[in-house]
């Protein structure tokens, strides 16, 4: 059985790892030409029930905790005036929760599981193609084919391969910019406390500033706007974004100011919650290539789990991979739909004119019966 995984982000990673765990060989397709070409943006908060069962499905539950930071779930909610809305400090040292690993940190420790010659860098697919007796052949760019049984889209919201299974397309959520401060408690001490070990949001009406500690000591600035149709460069300027925040404290807008380089800007996309497709042999889909959500906190979370979810299956009847790929879509499909669901009204919530206060009555814990 010739796997063909296409995209070596987190999902994709852990599926070719679990499956190695099992004896079962796959191919990893990258566009990227190394595993450095590219930063893998901020850190992300491992949930017991998603990320850290995958990474345990791995065998390297270990590692995740010697690389993770309990400290970073610490979250404080702030108002434009710069007051306290909502602090949650975690019980110290404590893998209880939802500690925060940096990307970079994830994926090379999944990437450093493998053997050497698992991904294949520097391999855009352009084409896959069903052959006459079963399988797919995939055409890369620069006239490079492979040949596979089991073809898995793990290439995220711009799929390739997904248009093999279903025509649903995403649609941008929101608008999202983000800047690096760098080398935070030497050269902006004040803003490292700010942000302190882990999350700050600083929430207004229809916009949020936030700032996520990494464990190299940069701080990630991030800004969440609602979509609209402005030309993405409106928003690579400085002055423009401390223009959408006019009226800030002073303290909240440096981070803004202290970013170092540019503004980097992107729309978020989703697709329509409930995308399902018939089951086609040979082929299936995990991760934002499946069920892309908007950016509050499950999209690698649910890729890993997808990944440890069809890994498992595979491995349980490798002689029937089809019937392997049916069950796993059937199970992700009921899944994810719910999570889908929580993560459109959380992004709704986030971005409305009352977010304040709405984000301050979901995160204070109900008092018990």
């Amino acid at each position: 059985m010739r796997v063909a995984i296409v995209g070596g982000g987190l999902g994709g990673l852990t599926l070719a790892r679990i499956l190695h765990r099992h004896g079962l060989g796959a191919a990893v397709y990258e566009r990227e030409s190394h595993r450095a070409e590219r930063t893998q943006g901020g850190s992300l908060d491992l949930h017991p029930e998603s990320g850290q069962r995958a990474l345990a499905a791995a065998g390297l539950e270990a590692r995740f905790r010697s690389e993770a930071r309990p400290q970073g779930e610490e979250h404080r909610i702030l108002d434009p005036a710069g007051r306290v809305l909502v602090h949650h400090r975690p019980r110290p040292g404590s893998f209880a929760g939802r500690p925060e690993i940096d990307r970079r940190v994830l994926r090379d420790l999944l990437l450093d599981s493998l053997p050497e010659d698992t991904v294949a860098w520097d391999h855009r697919l352009v084409a896959a193609e069903p052959r006459p007796d079963g399988g797919f052949r995939l055409a890369f760019h620069g006239g490079r084919h492979a040949d596979c049984d089991v073809l898995v889209g793990a290439d995220g919201a711009r799929s390739v391969v997904r248009p093999l299974l279903t025509d649903a397309t995403p649609s941008a959520v929101s608008t999202l910019v983000s800047l690096t401060v760098d080398d935070a408690d030497r050269r902006h001490p004040a803003l490292a406390d700010l942000v302190g070990p882990g999350n700050l949001w600083c929430v207004g009406e229809r916009r949020i500033l936030s700032g996520q500690r990494l464990g190299d000591g940069s701080i990630r600035v991030g800004i969440s706007l609602p979509a609209d149709d402005r030309d993405l460069d409106t928003y690579r300027s400085k002055r423009a974004l401390l223009d959408l925040f006019a009226g800030w404290d002073p303290r909240l807008t440096a981070l803004i100011e202290a970013g170092d380089g540019p503004p980097v800007p992107h729309r978020a996309e989703v697709l329509p919650v409930g995308t399902r497709w018939p089951h086609r042999p040979g082929v299936t889909l995990l991760g934002d290539a499946a069920h892309l959500m908007p950016p509050v906190g499950e999209g690698a979370n649910q890729a890993m789990l997808d990944a440890a979810d069809l890994a498992a299956a595979l491995a349980a009847d490798p002689a029937d991979p089809d019937a392997a790929i049916r069950a796993y879509e059937e199970a992700m499909f009921a899944r994810v739909q719910p999570i889908a669901e929580m993560c459109v009204r959380v992004q709704a919530m986030m971005l409305s004119p009352t977010a304040a206060d709405d984000l301050v009555r979901f995160f204070t814990p109900r008092p018990a019966d």
